[in-house]
């Protein structure tokens, strides 16, 4: 079925294709999380064990926003490892634990990354291609990744 909700198809396709990427962003992100969460070790494990839990918790509901997003514009979110790994723009350091204040330092640096991503990305979706509705979901984005950093950076001390 045809979408028309005011945006051209090639601006649809183009938006779809930035929220993918984000997609597989978030998705590293929330993996690079959760094995942290399950990895913590030292005097602070319940506190940042608690902390990584709900870190990657907010980042697995901006996933299934984002996907949701990409299918309301009439686009295919992806969904495989393979396809994330591709896209995204975090480093997934597999099979490396830091201790404590490096797990910290990684993931504060992912987000900050993302925080970076999204300001292009906004610019583009609504000056480029004049999705204001996509633009405001990736401001929001924006806010809370900015809250997350900021928890990450108060941990740091």
């Amino acid at each position: 079925m045809k979408v028309n909700i005011g945006l051209k198809d090639a601006a649809r396709t183009s938006v779809v294709k930035i929220l993918n990427t984000l997609l597989a962003d978030e998705f590293v992100l929330y993996a690079k999380t959760r094995r942290f969460h399950w990895n913590v070790v030292g005097p602070h494990f319940g506190e940042l064990h608690r902390f990584f839990e709900s870190q990657y918790e907010a980042i697995d509901e901006h996933i299934d926003e984002i996907a949701e997003r990409a299918r309301a514009l009439g686009g295919v979110a992806t969904g495989s490892l393979k396809e994330f790994l591709a896209a995204s723009r975090i480093e997934e350091q597999a099979g490396r634990n830091p201790d404590a204040r490096g797990m910290i330092e990684a993931l504060l640096a992912d987000h900050e990354a993302i925080i970076r991503a999204l300001r292009e990305d906004i610019e583009v979706v609504d000056g480029k291609f004049g999705d204001a509705g996509t633009g405001d979901f990736l401001t929001g984005l924006l806010e809370q990744h900015e809250k997350m950093a900021w928890m990450l950076r108060a941990n740091l001390g």
